[in-house]
């Protein structure tokens, strides 16, 4: 699934991102790698997705989220 259709408080881990170098890099100057696990803070229908990230919080617009593969922890 994407990070997109993930639920507000669940644990996800970053499977894939579908995109290319420049997102790849976007996320990686966020902090973001594959392999990494994130929580979902909000993601209404409607813009950002606030992710809790290690000890800090992440905007992440829906459009980038509908290219990141997670799974359920």
């Amino acid at each position: 699934m994407t990070l997109a259709n993930a639920h507000i408080g669940e644990t996800v881990r970053l499977v894939a991102i579908e995109g290319g170098t420049h997102i790849r890099r976007r996320l990686a100057d966020m902090g973001l790698s594959t392999g990494m696990e994130v929580k979902v803070i909000t993601g209404i229908e409607h813009g950002p997705i606030i992710l809790s990230v290690k000890d800090s919080r992440l905007a992440i617009g829906r459009g980038m989220a509908e290219k990141i593969i997670v799974e359920k922890v």
